[in-house]
């Protein structure tokens, strides 16, 4: 019997260690902080969204970080579009990554 238990117990730690190690990238951290307040993931969903395309998303990402006073650099524009693209829109990339 104890063997029986063994096996999801120990698979069931395995996958939470595996959880607990992936910390968020920093454009996740930057979206989570920055962004989400107004921003939540239905607006990206909708019909009427701005972004179409990788260079249009990565536009609004900068356009919105400037109306806020973020003062955001180049690199932390390019992870938070990285970001959003990975989880939301999966746009093909005209760039490559930093």
């Amino acid at each position: 019997m104890r063997s029986i238990l063994l096996v999801p117990s120990l698979l069931a730690a395995s996958l939470c260690a595996h959880a607990q190690a992936q910390a968020p990238s920093r454009g996740e951290l930057l979206y989570s902080t920055h962004c989400v307040g107004c921003h939540t993931t239905q607006m990206h969903w909708r019909d009427r969204r701005l972004a179409r395309d990788w260079g249009s998303l990565k536009a609004q990402v900068r356009h919105f970080q400037d109306v806020a006073y973020l003062r955001w650099s180049e690199d932390d524009i390019d992870a938070v579009a990285h970001y959003l693209n990975d989880t939301i829109y999966r746009f093909p990339e005209t760039q490559t990554r930093r």
